[in-house]
């Protein structure tokens, strides 16, 4: 019966919208509608309203949806989605106040005379209109009014006209800033948390471990890696469809004619150019150099877009008056006269010391006063110019609106659409797909380009998503990252959105197009645009590095980057010692050999037998790496006969899954038929027997059909993986005990200078003792603790001050022991004085010999122990990780 409800779930849903039920009460009337028939019918025929639902109760989902949007809406870690507003802003902001209008006809202006160039500059402006509003309606309709008649006007071929703006209108789908990448970054977040899950089940299950290794877990992923992610692919596809246009018009020269220029090109006219496109590139990337920079968050790059779209639109809509342009001048010079000062000063509230500070501090309010009173006047403007914020305001409230109705409407559907178990229907359809991993990511891309024809981007990022994306994440054969599959997804809409007969972009451009320019004419049209994206969709998927190495670089290089010993991290970074041990192997050894030939006599017993150990264990790091590399070509050799086992014994063990959730049900289905009385209930009674009698039969023939040879092969196979953790683990343990002595021994050598500088300090103690209360000596003698706790090996000097402070503590049993106190405190200076000559000693004739040694080892033997990776290595690991590895061996 669960069936019977999912199914008419979906027929709800589907009439809703083809009546032309608005989205945003057809998703969640469709749940509400078929939970309350569900509820209803299982008290009225079964005696209690949760019977028909795979599991809970028509209460938790009815309420589920809620509460899972608002969960995600609420959460402070979680707030992507609060940019969305900010982005609306920010783009219709600029189609008011037809800035992306001037810039249009100043590209047309400029690239006119090329043979078509006309066709150019809607692409470029397309892309850039699409980037700020990221609406496929409003930028279809927005490039309709204003490229189509221009374009019409000079004599270009209505088909490529009306290919070209559609084409370009749909870029916002996958350029950033996007709307679609906001909601399906958010989206893919809680799709990573079940994919996580899943794969965890699944190692637990394949190995008995109950933890799974980090490096196996599912990549995830935010605004701005999806926004990094879609970059390279969104400019590739405004090039090619610039190199398209050029390439038609050189071969057919009547379709894209030049448009010859009738003014000149002065210097009139580069200023024109440069007021029209400097500003609004400059938003585009100062909104994306900062996400991608670490400096600003998404949402508050989305702030610092509105923003700078309203200082625009403040001299833009003032143009031909006087003082059109004071606001943004302004506004420029206090964000540059507030850069020198952060960059003079130390600028911060909390920690004024000095006169200095104070001027930091009062020049800094002075210029972020100005800069508000710049934003607040080019407001006022557009408040009082024909009304430009207002219309802005209410355009920005009804599109986020409509945005948030939607996801909340998308969360209750899928509580429904889970509530009768459709989820795990669809996993089981896609599990249960010949060709693995790819024959169901097809599947999935091919029904998401089939909706696109019928619903908006958001009705797909939030219906369908969160259905097929935790069960496409989960796969470690693919284990694919969450941002490749959020692009690859926003690709696909994108080319959906085009295709006739049903596309949206179609739709909207017809709704604003002459009648003269013909529907068949459109749809021709766009079909070499669709050819352009489906090659661009099929290069991305057969080249994920295209969209994961960007921000898997900008992680790597940037503040909050994960230090070398991160276990993600390590494959590349062993991938990379190798090939430096290949190439500098000799003279890391050398290095080796000749610090064999330090004199360590005037250095501690202790550091001199951990120095010689790091010396050995640096020269068997070597062997250490190529006896892991063995283990790795052996499971590679072996996987090849192994492998078809796996798959075949993990598809009769998901198979036999199953069964049993079928044979389950059926049980529960005779339980309740025989419980009941009457002739149909033991027909049905009977019906179910049989049912049962059958699923059996195929769950023994299933186990029956299992490879003989299964458990003897697995056995061996785990040995090789077994094999291969200890030798990488033991690699590992190698190369950090070949570094941290030497490291060590150098941070104390350079110690003996800082313990000099707190001599006087230390000595000062005594007379505190002998003159301050015992709270007093406490907090003095802390403070010095601490600075000495700070220098590398000083623990001993330490330990014999707190005993010093010890014996000056006041207990209801003891007194302050002055005596004791000062014996202690002259332990630590003898203490003192004794490192401090003999670690300037071995630092004089040491010291430059070890620094010159671990220089040498640095990048190699020592980069798991650094803090973060030099750039050259995280450019290495960046494009290594950037691929996606199969791990499906080893579940």
């Amino acid at each position: 019966m669960e069936l019977f409800f999912l199914l008419l779930l979906i027929v709800l849903m589907a009439g809703a919208l083809a009546s032309g039920f608005p989205v945003a009460f057809a998703l969640p009337g469709s749940a509400i509608l078929t939970i309350s028939i569900a509820a209803l019918c299982g008290y009225v025929f079964e005696g209690s309203p949760d019977v028909y639902f795979a599991q809970g109760g028509a209460t938790n989902w009815l309420s589920a949806g809620v509460t899972n949007f608002r969960g995600v809406y609420w959460e402070v870690e979680r707030d992507t989605l609060i940019a969305i507003p900010l982005f609306v802003f920010m783009g219709i902001m600029l189609q008011r106040s037809k800035i992306a209008e001037d810039l249009l006809i100043t590209m047309a202006q400029l690239f006119g005379p090329v043979r078509g160039g006309l066709g150019i500059s809607v692409v470029f402006v397309g892309a850039l209109l699409a980037a700020t509003t990221g609406i496929v309606g409003a930028t279809v309709v927005a490039m309709g009014l204003i490229s189509l008649p221009a374009m019409m006007r000079n004599k270009y071929a209505n088909w490529l006209s009306t290919g070209t703006i559609a084409a370009s209108g749909t870029l916002g789908q996958i350029i950033p800033p996007s709307i679609v990448l906001i909601i399906l970054a958010d989206q893919l977040s809680n799709a990573v948390d079940q994919a996580g899950s899943s794969r965890t089940a699944m190692y637990k299950a394949a190995t008995g471990e109950f933890s799974m290794p980090s490096d196996f877990g599912v990549v995830s992923t935010s605004a701005g890696d999806m926004f990094m992610g879609a970059m390279v692919p969104g400019l590739v596809l405004v090039a090619v469809y610039m190199v398209f246009i050029l390439v038609v018009a050189f071969l057919k020269k009547d379709i894209a004619p030049p448009v010859p220029f009738e003014g000149k090109y002065d210097r009139a006219f580069l200023a024109k150019i440069l007021l029209a496109l400097v500003p609004p590139l400059t938003l585009i990337f100062v909104v994306l150099g900062s996400i991608i920079a670490g400096i600003a968050t998404v949402n508050q790059a989305g702030a610092v877009g509105a923003v700078g779209a309203t200082v625009m639109a403040g001299y833009r809509l003032y143009d031909g008056k006087p003082r059109a342009y004071w606001p943004a001048i302004l506004a420029t010079l206090s964000i540059a006269a507030t850069l020198v000062i952060t960059s003079t000063f130390h600028v911060n509230v909390k920690a004024i010391h000095s006169t200095n500070d104070v001027i930091g501090v009062t020049l800094a309010v002075i210029t972020c006063a100005l800069f508000l009173f710049a934003v607040a006047w080019s407001g006022w403007r557009t408040l009082k110019i024909d009304r430009t914020m207002q219309g802005v305001l209410i355009e920005t409230a009804k599109t986020t609106s409509l945005v948030f109705i939607i996801l909340l409407g998308a969360a209750m559907l899928t509580a429904a659409f889970r509530g009768f178990g459709g989820e795990e229907l669809v996993k089981q359809f896609l599990e249960g797909l010949p060709g693995g991993f790819w024959m169901q990511f097809i599947i999935v891309m091919g029904v998401i380009f089939i909706l696109g024809f019928f619903l908006d981007f958001i009705e797909i990022a939030v219906v369908v998503v969160p259905i097929v994306a935790p069960i496409l994440l989960a796969d470690p054969s693919a284990n694919v990252t969450a941002v490749w599959l959020g692009v690859m997804i926003g690709l696909n809409i994108q080319t959906s959105f085009l295709t006739p007969p049903f596309g949206f972009a179609l739709f909207y451009l017809r709704g604003v197009a002459p009648p003269v320019v013909r529907t068949i004419q459109m749809y021709k049209g766009v079909i070499p645009f669709i050819s352009l994206q489906l090659l661009a969709l099929l290069i991305v998927g057969m080249n994920p590095q295209l969209v994961n190495y960007l921000p898997t670089r900008m992680s790597l290089l940037s503040e909050t980057a994960p230090p070398p010993a991160n276990p993600r991290l390590q494959i590349c970074i062993e991938n990379y010692v190798e090939e430096q041990f290949a190439a500098n192997g000799d003279s890391l050894r050398a290095a080796i050999d000749a610090a064999r030939g330090w004199d360590m006599s005037g250095l501690p017993k202790p550091m001199q037998r951990d120095i010689s150990k790091a010396l050995d264990l640096a020269s068997q790091s070597f062997g250490a790496l190529a006896d892991a590399r063995a283990t790795t070509a052996a499971i590679d050799e072996a996987a090849v006969d192994y492998r078809p086992i796996l798959t075949e014994t993990r598809r009769i063990e998901a198979d036999i899954a199953l069964h049993d959730k079928h044979i389950e049900e059926a049980q529960q289905e005779f339980d309740r038929a025989k419980r009941m009385e009457g002739d149909e209930a033991a027909e049905r009674a009977a019906r179910l027997t049989e049912t049962l009698a059958r699923l059996k039969a195929e769950r023994e023939a299933l186990l029956a059909a299992a490879p003989e040879n299964w458990e003897a092969a697995h056995k061996e196979f785990a040995k090789l993986l077994s094999a291969e953790k200890k030798a990488y683990l033991g690699y590992r343990r190698t190369v950090d005990s070949a570094y941290e002595p030497i490291a060590v021994a150098i941070r104390t050598l350079k110690g003996g200078e800082e313990l000099q500088a707190l001599q006087e300090t230390v000595a000062g103690l005594a007379g505190t003792i002998r003159e301050k209360t015992p709270e007093e000596v406490e907090d003095a003698f802390k403070d010095v603790e601490s600075m000495v706790g700070d220098v590398e090996g000083a623990g001993d000097i330490r330990t014999a001050l707190s005993k010093a402070r010890r014996a000056m503590r006041v207990t209801s049993s003891n007194p302050a022991d002055p005596e004791t106190a000062l014996q202690e405190h002259a332990n630590a200076m003898e203490l003192l004085k004794a490192d401090i000559e003999w670690r300037t000693e071995a630092a004089s004739s040491l010291l430059a010999q070890m620094e010159a040694y671990e220089e040498a080892i640095r990048s190699t033997i020592g980069l798991r122990q650094q803090q973060r990776l030099p750039r050259e290595v995280a450019l290495y690991v960046a494009s290594c990780n950037s691929g996606h590895r199969d791990i499906s061996l080893y579940f």
